[in-house]
């Protein structure tokens, strides 16, 4: 089964479930914030595809962080962070077929789905 997991009322993940409709794709969507997000699963994504690239530091739950959580990142402290807001997680995350990925675009989307 393919599960997109996001927040609800993002754009991006708006787009995404759109997409995955239109192209007649089954999934499911789990919503990180009401439906939570275990450590095991995140801890999963970190090690697949990097803090670096599921920490979203455009949104505004990064810039609402106080100085110190910003500074001498790691996984540990990214992991901590995520589960703690996970808002600021970048959108969406999908899996399929055992790979994740993380961020939307229709080409991509089209060459996963191919």
């Amino acid at each position: 089964m393919t599960t997109l997991y996001g927040i609800k009322n993002c754009d991006t993940i708006r787009k995404a479930r759109k997409w995955l409709e239109a192209n007649g794709i089954d999934y499911r969507f789990h919503d990180v914030r009401s439906d939570g997000l275990d450590e095991s699963r995140l801890s999963q994504w970190i090690e697949a595809l990097g803090w670096e690239t599921l920490l979203n530091k455009r949104g505004m739950s990064w810039r609402n962080l106080a100085d110190e959580d910003k500074v001498d990142l790691d996984a540990d402290k990214a992991r901590d962070l995520l589960l703690a807001h996970p808002a600021m997680i970048k959108r969406p995350v999908l899996e399929h077929k055992g790979d994740l990925f993380c961020g939307f675009t229709e080409a991509r989307y089209q060459q996963i789905f191919k």
